[in-house]
C-alpha cells in the first residue's frame, strides 16, 4: 500500500484517558503508529513529553504527528493584536518542543475558526505570511505544519488550500474524511487539492445522514479511499479518530481497527 499503516488518534481515547494513558490501549489494538492529540495546556512541557515518550518507546509505538486542542492558542496566529500573537508563538514553541522530544515530525493544525454567521474574507497574503512564519516555526524543532481539512475552520472548502499552497511552498496537509463530508462537499474534491501535500489522513465512518460511527459501522467505502490514496502514492498513515462518544468497551475499537486493516489489504488487490 505504498508504505500507508492504519493508526489512531489518542483523541479517540478522550477525555476517557490522559493522553499518556491511551498509548497502551493504542498498542494493544495492535498499532504501531499513532497521533498525540493534547487536551490540556499543561501537556505542552518537555517534561510531559518526556513521559509520554517512555509509553511510545515502552509499548513499541511511534508518534506520527501532534494535535492540540484549537481553542488553546491556534486562533491567535492569525490575530493582528501583536500580544495575543506573541503568545501563540510562545505556546507554539511548548508544543513544539514537546513534539520534537516524543519523535513526532507533524503538526495537525486547524487555525482559526469560522464561528460567525457572515461570510468571511480571507486576506491570502496576510494569512500566508503567518502560515509561513509558523512553517519556519515548526521546522525549526524537525516538525512540518499540515494544515487540517475542518468544517468549521478557513480550510473548509478546497479551494482556500489550493490558493495557500503556491503560496506556502511548505505548507502540508491532514485530510479528515468526516470533516469533509460535514462541508457537504465529500472528500474527493478536497483530496485534488491537496495533492501531493498529504501529510495525514484522519478515519471515522459515518451514514448518508452524516451521523457519525466507528469504521465499519456506516457507510464510508473506505477501500475505495484507500486505492484512491494507493493510486497518487501516499505513503503517510491512516489513523482512526473516533470520539468516545461512539463506543462503550474497547471491543468496538478493535473491531473497529481490524476493519480498517481489512479494508487497507483489499484496496491493495484492486
Amino acid at each position: 500500500m505504498g508504505g500507508m499503516e492504519i493508526g489512531v488518534s489518542t483523541a479517540s481515547y478522550f477525555p476517557r484517558l490522559y493522553t499518556e494513558q491511551s498509548i497502551s490501549h493504542i498498542a494493544a489494538l495492535g498499532a504501531k503508529i499513532c497521533e498525540v492529540f493534547f487536551a490540556s495546556r499543561c501537556e505542552y512541557t518537555r517534561e510531559f513529553g518526556a513521559t509520554v515518550r517512555a509509553e511510545l518507546d515502552k509499548y513499541g509505538v511511534k508518534a506520527h504527528s501532534v494535535h492540540a486542542l484549537t481553542t488553546q492558542f491556534e486562533p491567535e496566529f492569525f490575530s493582528r493584536n501583536g500580544r495575543a500573537y506573541g503568545d501563540a508563538i510562545e505556546t507554539g514553541d511548548r508544543l513544539l518542543e514537546t513534539a520534537e522530544v516524543i519523535g513526532a515530525h507533524h503538526y495537525t493544525f486547524h487555525g482559526a475558526m469560522c464561528l460567525k454567521r457572515t461570510k468571511y474574507t480571507v486576506d491570502y497574503d496576510f494569512f500566508a505570511e503567518r502560515i509561513n512564519a509558523l512553517c519556519e516555526q515548526a521546522a525549526s524543532y524537525g516538525v512540518e505544519l499540515c494544515y487540517e481539512t475542518v468544517h468549521w475552520a478557513f480550510f473548509n472548502t478546497p479551494s482556500y488550500f489550493a490558493k495557500l499552497k503556491t503560496m506556502c511552498p511548505r505548507l502540508k496537509a491532514v485530510l479528515d474524511i468526516k470533516q469533509t463530508m460535514q462541508t457537504g462537499l465529500g472528500y474527493e474534491p478536497f483530496l485534488e487539492a491537496i495533492g501531493d501535500r498529504l501529510a495525514t489522513v484522519h478515519l471515522c465512518d459515518f451514514d448518508a445522514d452524516g451521523k457519525l460511527y466507528l469504521p465499519g459501522q456506516g457507510t464510508f467505502d473506505f477501500v475505495t479511499l484507500f486505492k484512491r490514496l494507493k493510486d497518487m502514492g501516499y505513503g503517510g498513515p491512516a489513523l482512526m479518530e473516533v470520539y468516545t462518544s461512539g463506543y462503550k468497551d474497547e471491543s468496538a475499537l478493535q473491531k473497529a481497527f481490524d476493519f480498517l486493516r481489512e479494508c487497507e489489504a483489499r484496496a491493495t488487490t484492486i
